[in-house]
């Protein structure tokens, strides 16, 4: 191999006179030792650099702030004793009475009255048939009355009637066939029970009108077994009088939503009262409630003793934390550059704040507390570890003392006696742990109505989804009432020409169409008021003869079989609409028993409809042959 020597290497490379020639550059370390343990331990050659790092990132500086070590809290834990329904006539409480202590909160606070009846009207035959069969059950254990055939007397004194297919207020139960081949197979087989129960409910004894002959007292003892049975069996609103029909319901129809105060004791007031103004069902939680001032539902027992512990407080740790240490290298599974908040997003902005600048001062300590209790702390004390030991006091309240509406996070604001916002923030309210369920099975939707806006007829309409039929089972509005009006049409056909084929003139038609499950709601004054505004159910009149078509949910009934008119408040009907549901709710307590309550739910709808409302049509005459 001939070795040639470039003297002028930049001149050659310019003009490629050699173009195989390459230039390489490596570095290869040359360890004095064959031992790299000392290599692979990355030692810092300059010391001060780290030191002046670790001084500017505030590593040195002194605050005076130890660690907690131990912190002493002393805690009361009271349950609450009381119940009250805000909601009533003219927006009069009703009375307090105990709050039961064997049901959740959920259950007595959502509970709604069990409907058997739409003014004459009877519905609800599965409940009707489940008290039928209960009370042939209770017949049959007794060979005796068994041997009498008493079920048959039953059966004939409280009786399932059969509807008239002829008459237009059986409509209900005729013009569906489920429900009118249900109706044909039990009227006049099976027990009415529900008639039985009114019977017994209102004084009277279960022997009555029955030749019992000589097994009269033992067909009144088996009377209290069966208004038990069913009033164990689905919970209901108590305490009904002729002011109050349905008792201690907490829904309000004007607000569509739930309110309810309860009470709990307390060591320095003696009962601190909690509404809920604006519960809406489904899940109850402490931040549902408020302070009510100045309020009473008529005392609860002494307060409990108060709970002293010492517990070791753990520092708050999450993922991709910041960590306090220069050298510490943070998990990237949490990645906080993606989080991009506006300037009005103060929810992500706090959240940022917390994460990425104060997450380290945050502590947390151990408070087991049972459930279905209020919770009011009486004191705190940490100790650091420089052996210091401080009181804590609330993060909106100054140290000497004096009341600082600082923002907070945990604490139930404040109401008056009135049960609107007051205008002070609640001092040391506590926290309510609700004596709820941690799980609620919710059955399909009985009834389903949706309030929406319609700007081009100026009207709300109230849109009944799904109906309850009278056999108690929930079906799609849209096809009752088709059913309903078909029925209509066969029992009042239209008047036409005797000629199909004669020409017809042009019709004049006052309004158009609307399907009979749109119910109106009207825009009225306020009384005493010329601008504010109130919603007035009113109603479409049958396309068929002219009647004012009915609603068939409890919801929109309101008031409506005892001739009251029914008025919502404007502003619980926004542009985005919204969503009522009535279902049946189950679970169970803590102690296995099971509970069971029909319930309201509200939700926010899906926006504004239109119904293609019109007025003056004018239909122009139809060609000859056709």
């Amino acid at each position: 191999m001939t070795e040639t020597r470039i003297q002028d290497l930049p001149g050659a490379m310019s003009r490629r006179d050699h173009p195989t020639v390459g230039v390489w550059n490596r570095l290869e370390g040359r360890p004095r030792t064959t031992d790299f343990a000392r290599a692979l331990r990355v030692e810092v050659r300059d010391p001060l650099w780290m030191l002046a790092r670790q001084w500017q990132l505030g590593e040195f500086r002194g605050t005076d702030g130890g660690s907690p070590v131990t912190a002493t809290y002393s805690v009361t834990a009271s349950a609450p004793g009381r119940f009250r329904s805000d909601t009533g006539p003219d927006d009069v409480p009703g009375p307090s009475g105990p709050l039961p202590p064997d049901r959740p909160l959920e259950a007595v606070a959502e509970r709604r009255k069990l409907p058997f009846a739409f003014g004459a009207e009877p519905i609800s035959f599965d409940l009707r048939l489940a008290l039928g069969r209960r009370w042939l059950k209770l017949l049959a254990r007794s060979s005796e009355l068994r041997s009498r055939h008493f079920g048959e007397r039953y059966v004939e004194l409280y009786p399932i009637a059969l509807p008239d297919p002829a008459n237009p207020a059986d409509s209900a139960r005729v013009a569906h066939p489920e429900v009118w081949a249900a109706t044909q197979a039990v009227a006049g087989r099976r027990l009415d029970g529900y008639l039985l129960y009114l019977h017994l409910k209102g004084g009277g004894q279960a022997a009555d009108g029955i030749d019992a002959r000589g097994q009269r007292n033992e067909l009144n003892r088996l009377g209290p077994r069966l208004t038990g049975w069913f009033d164990d069996l689905i919970d209901q609103p108590s305490g009904a009088t002729p002011q109050r029909p349905e008792g201690d319901s907490t829904w309000d129809p004007r607000r569509l939503e739930h309110r309810f105060s309860v009470s709990a004791a307390v060591p320095a007031e003696g009962e601190r009262v909690l509404t809920a103004p604006e519960y809406p069902g489904g899940e109850l939680d402490w931040h549902a409630f408020s302070v009510t001032r100045g309020g009473s539902l008529g005392g609860t027992a002494p307060a409990p003793a108060p709970i002293n512990r010492t517990v070791f407080p753990a520092p708050v740790r999450f993922s991709g934390m910041p960590l306090p240490r220069w050298w510490a290298v943070e998990d990237g599974r949490t990645n906080f550059a993606a989080v991009t908040p506006d300037s009005t997003d103060l929810a992500r902005l706090i959240f940022l704040e917390f994460a990425l600048v104060y997450s380290n001062d945050w502590y947390q300590l151990p408070c087991d507390l049972p459930a279905g209790t209020f919770a009011s702390i009486q004191g705190l004390a940490v100790t650091d570890v420089f052996g210091q030991r401080r009181w804590i006091t609330p993060a909106d309240r100054g140290g000497d003392g004096q009341n600082r509406q600082h923002w907070s996070m945990y604490t139930l604001n404040s109401l008056n006696s009135l049960g609107s916002p007051g205008d002070q923030p609640a001092d040391d309210a506590g926290l309510l742990l609700p004596p709820g369920t941690p799980k609620v099975a919710t059955g399909p939707a009985l009834e389903d109505v949706v309030l929406v806006r319609d700007e081009s007829a100026n009207l709300v309409w109230g849109v009944e989804q799904t109906v309850r039929q009278a056999t108690g089972e929930g079906r799609s509005g849209d096809e009752a009432a088709a059913e309903t009006l078909a029925f209509r049409r066969r029992l009042h056909p239209p008047d036409g020409p005797d000629d199909p084929h004669a020409p017809v003139a042009a019709a004049y038609q006052v309004m158009s169409s609307v399907p009979e499950n749109w119910i109106p709601f009207i825009p009225v004054h306020v009384p005493g008021d010329n601008r504010a505004v109130q919603l007035q159910r009113a109603a479409m009149p049958s396309e068929v003869d002219a009647t004012p078509v009915r609603p068939r949910t409890s919801l929109l009934r309101e008031g409506l079989d005892a001739g009251c008119p029914y008025f919502v408040n404007e502003e619980e009907v926004p542009r985005s609409g919204t969503r009522l549901t009535v279902a049946y709710n189950r679970t169970r307590t803590r102690t296995g028993r099971v509970v069971l309550w029909l319930s309201a739910h509200r939700t926010t709808g899906r926006g504004e409809r239109s119904s293609g409302l019109s007025f003056d049509l004018v239909t122009p005459p139809a060609e000859p042959g056709t």
